[in-house]
């Protein structure tokens, strides 16, 4: 059962073949028994998540199911999910209970998928490895003493190792298609403002988009579909209609044109995965696509750039956090003053309040010009980078991570080496550009992914390439041996 993807296990279900309760109690076993060593999970919501199974067998039964009746999936403990602990990785929220659903949980309620539960995640989605969750570091599926990636990093694992089959995930400047990569699974990160941001805690309201995880291109088009669409509640919601993303998977990819950045091909990049996506750009070729080089001359200020801009807005975010009005409170404050302080400092871990502290410097009188109007400006030329890239090509491939996944502990004394291992990722979150992760063979025994990039709202080039790719490859079948 495990092996099988989203799509071939909602085929089963609208077929009849297994149950609802059935496959949602197969996967909450196989949580309760694996799971011990991954921490991948902050909630599981068995007892609910078998009440939702029961629902979706009645709708089957009768008829009314869609493509995703039934199915179990988990959330990213970021979306807020009515009557459920919603995190968010943090001390600080421990002991929130979310009053309403997030416009994705909602959406995907509605779609008729089963709740597995809260999937562990880097403190307010502010990491890259999955180090600073306040509930433990998450395990890497292919090997224990490794990372998983950030800050998606239990969603990634939890499909990786296929205790669920597929998982919400949320990217700000690569913390979907980075922990996919490390994974060896299928991430996609959405045009910002093509999935609601309402309901998400946010960390940096210009960059945080919703998307999926899962095995395969085809699961990510199924689930998209679901999570996809104009929100009213969410003011950066674009009102565009939504394609059916399953509809051109299968589109031909002869004469397309791709990009491969020089920036992306030099000094830092891990031998064995420029091998790996390489040989992954040289299936492309064979399947009729035309790769030429390409410039992206302003991706060497991109890092510098993100860590000026989520900072500010983070600080900007995060003040909500107060202990007034919910969240963590410290116990008999002397006055206000205390209250704030000694809230927010236990409430808080450190690369959350090294970030706010950075934030709260840029934005400062004096600062403000020097620093966060700077990024500002560098961000519009990232982006012009890319438009002209796209007046030449349709789609952009690279790799995703310079390395493969890291030991735990590696990095975490040196912030700086853990930001730059979202160097390919980040500007394409500041571009508000989509891109996706899919594996792309193995180095040293632990996955690498390919990154595609795409023009803003072309979502369905990139699953059609991803899924093409995928009928002349099985690394996005390949699963941990020992997760049996």
């Amino acid at each position: 059962m495990k092996e099988k993807t989203l799509t071939e296990l909602a085929l089963l279900l609208q077929q009849r073949e297994l149950s609802s309760v059935e496959l949602t109690q197969y996967y909450l076993d196989r949580i309760q028994r694996l799971d011990t060593t991954l921490n991948s999970f902050i909630s599981v919501t068995g007892e609910e998540a078998l009440k939702q199974a029961a629902v979706a067998d009645q709708k089957i039964a009768v008829g009314e199911a869609g493509p995703l009746t039934g199915v179990p999936i988990a959330h990213k403990d970021i979306f807020c999910t009515q009557g459920v602990r919603t995190s968010c990785g943090s001390k600080m929220l421990d002991n929130f209970i979310a009053p309403y659903n997030a416009t994705v949980v909602e959406k995907m309620s509605e779609a008729g998928v089963v709740m597995l539960g809260k999937t562990n995640m880097d403190e307010f989605a502010m990491g890259s490895s999955n180090e600073n969750s306040f509930y433990g570091a998450v395990s890497n599926p292919w090997n224990r003493e490794y990372v998983p990636g950030g800050s998606s990093g239990g969603s990634a694992a939890a499909v990786a190792a296929r205790l669920t089959p597929a998982a919400t995930g949320t990217d700000t400047g690569g913390s979907i298609r980075q922990p996919a990569a490390l994974c060896g699974v299928t991430g996609l990160k959405p045009t910002y403002g093509r999935v609601s941001r309402w309901g998400m805690i946010a960390f940096a309201s210009s960059l945080d988009q919703g998307g999926p995880l899962t095995q395969s291109a085809e699961d990510a088009a199924l689930m998209l579909s679901a999570m996809a669409g104009f929100d009213p509640k969410d003011s950066t919601s674009m009102e565009r209609e939504v394609p059916d993303y399953s509809a051109t998977l299968n589109n031909p990819l002869q004469g397309v044109r791709i990009g491969l950045p020089r920036e992306y091909f030099s000094e830092g990049l891990d031998g064995g995965v420029e091998n790996v996506v390489q040989e992954a750009i040289a299936e492309y070729r064979k399947m009729g696509a035309e790769v030429v080089d390409i410039d992206l001359p302003n991706t060497r200020l991109a890092v510098p750039t993100y860590y000026v801009v989520a900072p500010a807005e983070c600080s900007s975010n995060l003040s909500r956090f107060d202990g007034v009005r919910y969240g963590h409170r410290c116990d008999d404050p002397r006055d206000l003053e205390d209250l704030y302080k000694r809230s927010r400092g236990e409430g808080f871990g450190d690369e959350v309040k090294r970030r706010i502290m950075i934030g709260a410097y840029t934005l400062s009188a004096g600062y403000y010009d020097a620093y966060y109007l700077k990024a500002q400006r560098l961000r519009r030329l990232i982006s012009e980078d890319f438009q002209r890239a796209f007046e030449r090509v349709d789609v952009i491939m690279g790799p995703v991570t310079p390395t493969t996944a890291f030991r735990k502990g590696e990095k975490s004394d040196d912030p700086v080496n853990m930001y730059l291992s979202d160097i390919y990722t980040i500007a394409v979150s500041l571009a508000g550009l989509p891109g996706m992760s899919i594996p792309a063979g193995f180095s040293d025994g632990m996955p690498v992914g390919l990154q595609l990039i795409g023009n803003h709202f072309d979502e369905s080039r990139l699953l059609n390439l991803a899924h093409q790719y995928q009928q002349v490859s099985d690394w996005h079948r390949q699963a941990p041996e020992d997760m049996a």
